[in-house]
C-alpha cells in the first residue's frame, strides 16, 4: 500500500476455552503461532507500525510480538474490543496514516482480503469492516447493510430475532483514518449486555457523524476464529487444504494429499513429487524435481534437486542433501551434508557429517557423533565406499576414493584411496557346531 499503514493486533483474549495455560493466540497453525501468521499479513502489507495489544503478564505474546519487530500495548483491564484498541492509542500518538484492526486468532485471513479491507477505507469510505456470508450464523454479529453500505453491527446477544436472520456476519477487522477511529472510540459507551466497549459500535457512530462506511466481503473459511480445541483443529485442517491446493497449483505433485502435513514456512519448488503420509516440520525447503516418497518425516532440512527421499527416511535439522543424492528406507540424517550424487539407500545413521559427492553408505552404517558429552565430526570424502554395517567412531576423516570394508569399527583417520579394515579376523572350526549341539544337549539332560 501507498499510504503509510498502521496494524492494532487484539491479542489480550484469556482463551478460556482452550483450557490451557499456553495463551490462545501462541496455539500452533501449520506450526506457526496463530499471532504469528497476523503478524506475517501485517508485514506482508508493509505496515510501517504494529503495536500488539496484550492481557498484563503476557509475557510469551509480547516476546513473540517483539520478534516480529512489532511495540506492544497492554490493556490492564479486559474491557471489550473497542477498549483494547485504545490501548494502543498512546503508542500511535501523532499518527496520522490508515490504521487497520486485526484480531489474534484469526490466521486464516488471506493478505489479499485484509488488503481489500484497508484499500476501501479511503476509496469509496472513510471506514470499512470484514464480512463474511455464514452457513449457520448463530453467536456471530450480524452487520445491518444496505448494499454494500454498513449501517450498524449488532452482537448476537444484543439483536432482535428479525437482525438474527441476517446471514452477513461481523468477522472483525476494521480499518479507516487512525486519529478517525480514535476519536470514534472514545465516544463508545457499554450499554450493552456484555458491558463492554463493543469495537463494533464504532460504525453505528460513524454513521451519526456522517461519515460513510462500507463492508468488505471475505469468504467464511477465511474468517475462522479459534476459541477451543476443536476450532484450532478445524483451522489446521482449513490451513493444510489450503496450503497444499496452492502448492499444486504452484506445479507440486502430491500423490494423497489429504494425507501430507505442512508448515507455514514449508517451500517446495514446481515438479517436486510428494508421497503419501509425509510429514513436513519447520525450515523445509524442497527443490525443484526432488522426490519424496511415503511415510518420510523432514524438518529443518534442505532437499536439492533431483534428490530421492525415503520411504521412511528422517531428515532431522540442518540435514542438507544436495542435487541427486538418494536417502531410502529407514535412514536417519542430522545436521550433516550429502554432497551431489551420494547415496544412503537404507538402515543408516548419518549425523554431524559430510559426505561427499557420489560416496556410498552401506546398510546398517552409522556415524557414531556423540561420546555422551560433545558431538563430533565425521567427514567423508568424495567417492568413498563405506560397507555395511559399518562404525564410524567420531572425531574421523577418510578421504577420496576410500573403502571401508563391511562390519569395520573404524576409529582411525583414513587416507585417500586406502582400503580401511576394522574387524576381528574370522576363525572357523572344524565340526565346532556339531561338537557345541552334542555338548549342549548333554548339559539339557543332566538339569531334567
Amino acid at each position: 500500500m501507498s499510504e503509510s499503514l498502521a496494524v492494532v493486533v487484539l491479542a489480550a483474549g484469556q482463551g478460556t476455552r482452550m483450557k490451557s495455560a499456553l495463551p490462545k493466540v501462541l496455539h500452533r497453525i501449520g506450526g506457526r503461532p496463530m499471532l504469528g501468521h497476523i503478524l506475517a499479513a501485517a508485514k506482508a502489507l508493509k505496515a510501517s507500525r504494529i503495536v500488539v495489544v496484550t492481557a498484563p503478564g503476557a509475557d510469551q505474546v509480547a516476546a513473540l510480538a517483539r520478534e516480529w519487530g512489532a511495540e506492544v500495548a497492554v490493556q490492564e483491564k479486559q474491557l471489550g474490543t473497542g477498549h483494547a484498541v485504545l490501548a494502543a492509542e498512546p503508542l500511535l500518538s501523532g499518527f496520522g496514516g490508515k490504521l487497520l484492526v486485526l484480531f489474534g486468532d484469526a490466521a486464516l485471513t488471506t493478505v489479499e482480503t485484509l488488503n481489500r479491507l484497508a484499500s476501501k477505507a479511503g476509496a469509496g469510505a472513510d471506514l470499512s469492516a470484514l464480512g463474511f456470508r455464514a452457513a449457520d450464523p448463530a453467536g456471530y454479529g450480524r452487520m445491518v447493510a444496505e448494499g454494500d453500505t454498513l449501517i450498524r453491527i449488532v452482537e448476537h446477544k444484543d439483536a432482535t430475532p428479525e437482525e438474527r436472520r441476517i446471514d452477513l456476519c461481523n468477522a472483525g477487522p476494521v480499518a479507516g483514518p487512525a486519529r478517525k477511529i480514535f476519536e470514534l472510540l472514545h465516544r463508545i459507551g457499554n450499554k450493552n449486555a456484555q458491558g463492554e466497549f463493543y469495537l463494533t459500535d464504532l460504525f453505528a457512530i460513524a454513521r451519526t457523524a456522517g461519515l460513510k462506511t462500507a463492508i468488505v466481503e471475505g469468504s467464511e473459511a477465511e474468517m475462522l476464529g479459534v476459541n477451543s480445541r476443536a476450532q484450532l483443529a478445524e483451522a489446521e485442517t482449513a490451513f493444510q487444504a489450503r496450503r497444499r491446493k496452492e502448492l499444486m497449483d504452484a506445479g507440486v505433485s502430491f500423490a494423497a494429499p489429504d494425507t501430507v502435513f505442512l508448515q507455514a514456512d514449508t517451500i517446495i519448488e514446481p515438479d517436486a513429487i510428494i508421497g503419501p503420509y509425509v510429514v513436513f516440520g519447520p525450515g523445509v525447503t524442497i527443490r525443484r524435481g526432488a522426490e519424496i516418497r511415503a511415510f518420510c518425516h523432514i524438518e529443518g532440512a534442505q532437499v536439492g534437486e533431483g534428490a530421492i527421499v525415503g520411504p521412511f527416511a528422517r531428515l532431522r535439522p540442518g540435514a542438507v542433501l544436495e542435487e541427486a543424492v538418494h536417502v531410502g528406507n529407514f535412514v536417519e540424517i542430522k545436521n550433516a551434508r550429502m554432497e551431489k550424487g551420494a547415496k544412503a539407500n537404507h538402515l543408516a545413521y548419518v549425523g554431524d557429517a559430510r559426505v561427499g559427492a557420489a560416496s556410498n553408505i552401506g546398510a546398517g552404517t552409522i556415524t557414531c557423533n556423540y561420546d555422551g558429552a560433545e558431538k563430533h565430526f565425521t567427514d567423508i570424502g568424495a567417492g568413498v565406499f563405506i560397507g555395511s554395517n559399518s562404525t564410524l567412531v567420531a572425531p574421523l576423516k577418510i578421504g577420496d576414493g576410500a573403502n571401508v570394508a563391511a562390519g569395520s569399527t573404524i576409529t582411525e583417520n583414513v587416507d585417500a584411496d586406502a582400503l580401511a579394515l576394522g574387524r576381528a579376523r574370522q576363525v572357523a572350526k572344524p565340526e565346532g557346531a556339531a561338537k557345541l549341539r552334542a555338548r549342549l544337549k548333554s548339559s539339557k539332560k543332566k538339569d531334567v
